[in-house]
């Protein structure tokens, strides 16, 4: 790497972590003022409101990675434009091409650092804010307690579940419904249960156990009619899902890492569900970070033609561009909840087309 080339990295890099503190600091700020109110109103202490903007941390980084690239590009070109080094570089024969590449090269690199970082870190940090959400600012429900569950067991198994509770990991209100495995429109089996309990195996490590029904009736149906008995308690041994299985369920794309999502888009599949807004969700954890590459094709081309442009205007700029490319991939994520647009196409639309535009702006300015 060349001087050249070492100097801009370098103080793109500076530029780059003191704008993403900056934002940082705003973003909580003005959170913080926003929800310090409920905090006080449900006597959470100090450490908790500490614990939850930690664990709010990796999620604002995400959204203002791309803000602080823009506005890096936009302050390190802007002060070397100011100062006569791109006129210096250009009449040595460096074109604008040339110097993008460092910036093109850091881009990539903060790009996978935000992949690794939305799709492993995020989640789990997200699952610790939602956790402390729900308890104790009582948004997103019950977080003990998970409601109308269904699910498909093998191809010949639906238990449906009124509500878990995931403290006791107990099951109320249960219906399983066995179907013939050469007919599977003909109901062979129902039982009905007050309750469903887990029992682990000793040395299981609690992934290992046994379902056992409570207080229910068992019907079997055959073709000359059907027979009832009652039970006290049945085990159910044949369930593959356990407790953690119907958590993670539970869970929103935001609490699950990649394998999690994919792993959740199967089931739904096999389920027969419309999977389309999670596959969206999927695909975007992939395609939102590449927004800071995108984002140097605005800010390098506007500051080298703007050499008078202000840290205040720049800043400005930043996070104008920054959430019109937002507010475009939210409004086309719609189409691809509903199924109008391919899921693939969807996440990646807001890319292709500020990709686009880019390369039109680049070409628009004097190399």
């Amino acid at each position: 790497m060349k001087i050249l080339d070492r100097y801009i990295v370098r103080q793109f890099l500076v530029s780059f972590f003191f704008g993403l503190l900056a934002v940082l600091l705003i973003f909580v700020i003005i959170d913080m003022m926003e929800k310090l109110d409920d905090f006080i109103d449900a006597n959470a202490s100090t450490s908790v409101i500490v614990e939850y903007y930690i664990a709010f941390l990796p999620e604002i980084i995400k959204l203002m990675t791309p803000v602080a690239v823009l506005l890096a590009a936009l302050f390190v070109t802007g002060r070397m434009s100011g100062q006569n080094e791109l006129a210096a570089m250009k009449s040595s024969g460096i074109s604008l091409y040339r110097s993008l590449a460092p910036y093109l090269i850091v881009s990539i690199i903060i790009t996978g650092f935000s992949i690794y970082l939305n799709g492993w870190i995020v989640p789990y940090a997200n699952q610790k804010k939602l956790y402390i959400e729900r308890t104790y600012l009582h948004r997103g429900g019950d977080v003990t307690v998970r409601y109308n569950i269904v699910f498909l067991e093998g191809r010949t198994r639906i238990v449906s579940v009124n509500y878990y509770d995931t403290q006791s990991r107990t099951a109320s209100r249960v219906s399983i419904e066995d179907f013939d495995s050469t007919d599977v429109t003909r109901l062979v089996r129902r039982y009905d249960a007050a309750q469903m309990r887990w029992t682990p195996t000793p040395g299981g490590g609690g992934m290992r156990g046994t379902w056992v029904l409570v207080s229910g009736t068992e019907r079997h149906f055959d073709s000359t009619g059907q027979s009832l008995s009652t039970f006290q308690r049945l085990p159910i041994g044949t369930l593959a899902l356990t407790p953690t299985d119907i958590e993670r369920k539970q869970r929103t794309p935001d609490e699950m890492d990649y394998a999690d999502l994919r792993e959740f888009i199967r089931s739904q599949e096999r389920a027969g569900q419309d999977v389309s807004r999670w596959l969206v969700e999927y695909h975007s954890k992939v395609a939102f970070p590449f927004a800071s590459v995108i984002m140097i094709l605005f800010g390098v081309p506007f500051a080298s033609s703007r050499p008078r442009t202000g840290a205040a205007l720049g800043f400005g700029i930043s996070v104008a561009i920054t959430f019109t490319y937002l507010i475009f991939m939210k409004v086309s994520q719609v189409f691809g909840y509903n199924g109008d647009l391919d899921p693939l196409v969807t996440a990646w639309l807001a890319n292709l087309i500020f990709l686009a535009a880019g390369i039109v702006n680049i070409f628009r300015v004097q190399k």
